[in-house]
């Protein structure tokens, strides 16, 4: 009787025992669940997140001959990575610890340790060009303006000196530009297509007997007074006219150069501006183009057509009309402007 009550007693006390053991070994499993997901979120943090102050569109220059420990210690001040022993051990298991590639590296989104890793052990700069569209008959202060917004760190001051004096000569066209091309290159390039794209119509030019300097100007004009090719080449014939017999050349262009006015917001206090582009009171051609023309319009200034027409205006409805006299002008601004 004795023995089945001590057997009956061990069996109780097992029982009151399992759940302490389970309770035991669930509190283990769980700590290590915890502990895995702390080490992933390490990881995660030290080896692919990026800091979130990571230096977006900037350039890092690592020099020739730079060691590892100087990059990472460039790259933990910059704040492009988080932890420098992930990112020199990154670079050390690729195979890189002595394969530092020197250059400009461009950063235009945050990156992880390891994409940077492979990137300086693979040299990829980033580098690729970018497209810049210029289009016809902007001035260097419009074409920068476009440099400025596609280019990194573009220098527009410097720009805009240079190429001041380019004025015209700076052919509107797709380029493609490295995106930390300087002001000097930019302008080269534009300088040169210029010259390579205006061989097409140098015969012309030399059969209509102006100067290239007279036909970029008026062409200059033309981009700001027609927009299509026939218009542009009636408007030449009755500019070029105009200069043969002496008649201002009484175009509202030029004020664009001059105080930023189209023809919706000239005034007559406008039309009287001292000035050597305005074409109001100076007769003859400006002094320099007004912008910088395409092909179509340098073409159309060496083809004009010939009419009776003295006038001309672009009515609200985008359309030009045309007139022999100056009464016949003023009936065509009462009935196609507002």
């Amino acid at each position: 009787m004795h023995e089945e009550s001590t057997e009956e007693n061990k069996e109780e006390t097992l029982l009151l025992e399992e759940p302490s053991f389970f309770l035991h070994y669930r509190k283990i499993i769980t700590n290590f669940l915890f502990a895995c997901i702390l080490v992933s979120l390490v990881f995660y943090l030290s080896l692919w997140r990026a800091p979130s102050d990571f230096p977006v569109h900037s350039i890092v220059r690592v020099e020739s001959g730079e060691s590892l420990q100087v990059t990472t210690q460039k790259f933990t001040a910059l704040r492009m990575i988080r932890s420098p022993f992930i990112f020199r051990s990154l670079v050390i298991l690729l195979g890189g610890e002595k394969k530092v590639t020197a250059g400009d590296y461009l950063l235009t989104i945050k990156e992880s340790p390891l994409t940077l890793a492979w990137r300086i052990i693979e040299g990829r700069l980033g580098m690729e060009p970018v497209k810049v569209t210029v289009p016809e008959g902007l001035n260097v202060s419009e074409i920068s303006g476009i440099l400025s917004k596609n280019l990194i760190s573009f220098d527009v001051k410097t720009f805009e000196a240079l190429a001041k004096e380019k004025e015209g000569y700076l052919f509107p066209d797709t380029y493609f530009f490295p995106p930390t091309a300087k002001p000097e290159d930019v302008m080269s390039r534009m300088q040169e297509n210029f010259i390579e794209k205006i061989k097409s119509i140098q015969q012309d030019i030399e059969l209509f007997g102006k100067s290239e300097k007279d036909v970029v100007t008026m062409a200059s004009i033309l981009e700001g007074e027609a927009r299509d090719t026939e218009s542009r080449r009636i408007v030449a014939g009755i500019l070029w006219r105009r200069m043969s017999i002496g008649m201002p050349l009484q175009v509202d262009a030029t004020f664009k150069y001059i105080n930023g006015k189209n023809s919706f917001n000239l005034t007559y206090a406008d039309l009287k501006i001292e000035s050597p582009y305005n074409t109001y009171v100076v007769k003859g051609l400006p002094p320099t183009p007004i912008n910088n023309p395409g092909i179509n319009a340098l073409l159309a200034a060496v083809t004009p057509i010939k009419t009776d027409y003295l006038y001309f205006l672009t009515g609200d409805d985008g359309k030009m009309y045309y007139a022999k006299t100056f009464e016949a002008h003023k009936i065509n601004k009462a009935k196609y402007l507002k």
